[in-house]
């Protein structure tokens, strides 16, 4: 019998137990969670910050889910170490919990650079988690001045959950332009004007240099006042344990197409691991939900002794502020072809090289595009299929009735 281990307890983690139980139904799982919840869809922490959405009804799983699946869950415990000779996790209370087979799921913690002064500040927060999006929300008021550094996915989201409920909210970042690793400055354009509508004030090309308490003097030298203090510059994948034991690790857990680590019968899935690209051909880490939940499931599923690779990964952003909803995926490589077609408050964007789909970016297109996300992923070839049509409609009438019941399953 096995005994399985998963540190983490976040969407690669519970993908993990279904590819498990998907091949073995008996050997014991214990998962390791150093939050105190079950695990929950972390882009809802704000929505729940809005009010839109209750720290409740945020769970991944059914109330049951571990129990059905005979998962032990050890919350608000953190693994610190891992004995690869031994097969043993240490847990942050000197406990060690043993192991035949190991899969870790870690995720990604806050990355905040030496700042001068931030020792000074009284209220600052992060927004990854639950209990920061508890802390922030009990400490704001309707007369609060936040100041939010990093304009980038996570510090935009904060932003739009505190938008209707302080008194004024700044975004600074030292990019050009607002969510600058997912969009282009047009793009970003047309997002940064529908947030600036709901008074979110943006200092960009400009960020905090050094901190006064409850003031930020900015690189530029302006400076801004502020009661609240919330740090999104940027996130790093929790590598160090298995760097810590001497596994292949670059800015995530390397992992080969079945999600092992360079370290036998250790596995890594989600956003700790760094997989192939396959809009690019590089590996690199793609911290984004779908790619959790496939990476956790092959894990799983090899863990327990089955086949399953997953070596088609693409990145993948869905965001919306206020309505406004842009979905990008893939890349626009060098060399590539762009065609492009735009509207009032929308672009649709599509990439092409040497015959196959390698990027799109649709921004205000009220549209599921699932279709190009398959074309980049499976790599079909537009020679195919009708591509004249696909540039104006993610539709499966574009393919040939064969591909059509070979790719969606007869769907028309």
């Amino acid at each position: 019998m096995e005994h399985y281990v998963i540190i983490g307890n976040g969407t690669a983690a519970v993908s993990c137990i279904e590819g498990i139980r998907s091949i073995d139904g008996e050997s014991p799982i214990a998962v390791i969670s150093g939050e105190r919840y079950p695990a929950y869809c972390r882009p809802l922490i704000s929505y729940a910050l809005e009010g839109k959405a209750s720290p409740g009804s945020m769970s991944q799983r059914p109330a049951d889910f571990y129990e059905k699946n005979g998962c032990k869950v050890l919350y608000g415990k953190k693994a610190v170490g891992i004995d690869p000779e031994k097969k043993t996790v240490t847990l942050d209370d000197g406990t060690g919990l043993p192991y035949t087979k190991l899969c870790v799921a870690a995720g990604s913690s806050p990355f905040v650079p030496p700042m001068t002064g931030l020792e000074t500040v009284e209220k600052k927060f992060s927004f990854m988690t639950l209990d920061d999006m508890l802390a922030l929300d009990a400490a704001v008021g309707e007369d609060s001045r936040v100041l939010i550094v990093g304009a980038g996915l996570i510090g935009l989201k904060c932003a739009e959950g505190l938008a209707e409920r302080v008194g004024s909210l700044t975004v600074c970042d030292l990019a050009p332009r607002v969510l600058s690793s997912i969009l282009d400055e047009e793009g970003a354009a047309l997002m940064q004007e529908k947030l600036e509508e709901h008074g979110i004030s943006f200092l960009l090309g400009d960020t905090a240099d050094r901190f006064e308490k409850s003031r930020a003097v900015m690189k530029s030298g302006k400076t801004v006042d502020f009661d609240i203090l919330v740090l999104a510059v940027g996130v790093r994948a929790n590598t160090a344990l298995v760097k810590d034991i001497g596994g292949a690790v670059n800015r995530g857990i390397v992992v080969d197409s079945r999600m092992r680590t360079s370290i036998p019968d250790v596995y890594a899935a989600g956003d700790c691991a760094e997989g192939f690209d396959n809009s690019t051909g590089t590996s690199r880490v793609l911290a984004i939900l779908p790619n959790a939940r496939l990476q956790g499931e092959c894990a799983g599923v090899n863990m327990a002794g089955g086949e399953r690779t997953f070596e088609n990964a693409v990145p993948l952003n869905a965001v919306g502020f206020f309505g406004l909803h842009s979905l990008t995926a893939g890349s626009a490589p060098e060399g590539c072809e762009i065609w492009e077609e735009r509207g009032p408050g929308r672009i649709r964007r599509l990439c092409t090289k040497d015959g196959f789909l390698t990027g799109f970016a649709l921004i205000g297109c009220e549209e599921r595009a699932g279709i190009y996300t398959s074309l980049i992923r499976e790599r079909i070839p537009l020679d195919t299929l009708d591509f004249e049509l696909l540039k104006h409609s993610a539709t499966t009438a574009a393919f040939s009735y064969g591909e059509r019941r070979k790719e969606f399953g007869g769907a028309s």
